[in-house]
């Protein structure tokens, strides 16, 4: 892997990729560390100290923000708005007869999505950018517990709606700037833009949250947390790559004078099909509850916040383990059904003369295939809901709440693992262009 590596930087054109990729993503960590207009530094450091990155709904969005959300840098809504808005834009191409159109459309139709989704990503960021300053303004993007140090300090001189204003803006630029980076590596660098920017974000937060583990834990349980992190990535790996291939036969057909067909290929079905986005369903989900307290009073919670407060929002209840558990399930069946049609892949084949062996085109080939892709799906979805419950039991046996962010299972593994992996490949099928050995074997 070692010589394929420096093979890769013998060769002019993808060493000036990957030179350009490192170079963006040094960019990107740049914004991720400078603090917006308006915003005290040295405040918002001292609340992070104080509160230990206990900041409960806000941890997996600061994890994907690598820490930059808390502090309210330029850079501080990170991919997150591009990412909602894609996942909106899939979500409605199955009910809105227009997008599916522009899907089938090919290039030119994708592009028009593309622009769609640039246009609600900054929506996104102006909507999400002016929740997180209100929320710095009136201190719980802390949970009130740093009111003594105050995030947007106030008897500057300058208005309090003009300092607001200009805070919103530079967060939402920084959105777009965000989004024109990731689409500059896609273009000109090496993988999928979006996906290796998610990749540094969560890579930035190791090194800190380990060294937090092996201050408060000692040497043992950390080294034990990072063999342990060494299985779990193996075991993510092996079934990232994991797929059912079935097989596909293309009759023979005379076209003119040439004849085409006669080939052998096959459908790949892959065990995690809807890959990472039903984990941030779930996630998702499981945070309106924990939204919902900040409307009740703090001061005399009744029955009913107390039970939400100890089965729906601490992560270490055994009722929000299975209720994780079971939404995750859920939502990779949704995700699949309304991504993979077995109707429309059986036509396709049926169009072009391709048939399963042993099963008649048509129907038929689309209920066998119906019947695969439930029977992968439920072992997809299990491995999802195993994967992602890891943090929780991790939150169990290291006795700490602080630990809600926690990078080294769940979300965070799937998207390093499958970024990783997919750069890998492209990297590989590069080198093996020119006649190198790549890196897998």
């Amino acid at each position: 892997m070692l010589s394929a590596f420096l093979s890769a930087f013998r060769t002019p054109d993808l060493r000036k990729k990957l030179l350009f990729t490192i170079g963006i993503i040094a960019i990107y960590r740049l914004g991720a560390a400078l603090p917006s207009p308006g915003v005290s530094y040295t405040n918002v450091q001292k609340c992070i100290d104080a509160t230990q990155g206990s900041t409960g709904v806000l941890n997996l969005l600061n994890l994907f923000s690598g820490g930059a959300l808390l502090q309210l840098s330029v850079f501080a809504l990170g991919i997150m708005p591009y990412i909602t808005a894609s996942i909106i834009l899939q979500l409605l191409t199955v009910v809105i007869p227009r997008l599916e159109q522009l899907r089938k459309e090919g290039q030119a139709g994708q592009a028009k999505i593309t622009q769609y989704t640039r246009y609600l990503t900054l929506g996104l960021g102006v909507l999400q950018a002016s929740a997180f300053v209100a929320l710095a303004r009136s201190g719980q993007l802390f949970n009130n517990q740093c009111d003594q140090f105050p995030i947007i300090p106030e008897g500057t001189g300058i208005p309090d709606w003009l300092t607001l204003s200009i805070l919103v803006m530079t967060m939402t630029a920084g959105t777009g700037v965000v989004m024109w980076l990731g689409e500059l590596i896609t273009d000109r660098g090496v993988g999928n833009g979006m996906s290796v920017l998610i990749f540094t974000s969560i890579a930035a937060r190791l090194p800190a949250e380990g060294w937090t583990i092996k201050e408060s834990q000692g040497w043992a349980k950390f080294l034990l947390v990072v063999a342990l992190v060494l299985v779990i990535i193996t075991a993510v790996t092996f079934i990232e790559q994991s797929q059912r291939r079935i097989p596909v036969q293309y009759a023979k057909r005379m076209i003119g004078r040439r004849m085409y067909g006669g080939t052998s290929t096959y459908i790949p079905l892959k065990v995690n099909q809807a890959g990472v986005i039903p984990v941030i369903f779930g996630s998702s989900l499981l945070y309106l509850p924990q939204l919902a307290l900040q409307f009740f009073d703090q001061t005399d919670p009744g029955q009913t916040q107390v039970w939400i407060q100890n089965n729906l929002v601490d992560p270490t209840s055994p009722i929000y383990i299975v209720v994780y558990f079971l939404l995750i399930i859920f939502f990779t069946y949704f995700y699949v059904s309304i991504t993979f049609n077995p109707t429309e892949v059986a036509d396709n084949m049926k169009k072009y003369g391709g048939f399963v062996p042993g099963i008649r085109p048509g129907k038929p080939t689309a209920d066998y295939l119906d019947f695969i892709l439930s029977r992968i799906t439920l072992a997809g979805a299990l491995y999802l809901a195993v994967v992602s419950i890891l943090p929780n039991f991790f939150f169990i046996w290291l006795d700490r709440q602080q630990y809600l962010n926690f990078p080294f299972g769940g979300t965070a593994v799937l998207i390093m693992v499958g970024v990783g992996l997919e750069t890998t490949k492209q990297i590989e099928s590069q080198l093996m262009q020119r006649n190198y050995e790549g890196f897998l074997r």
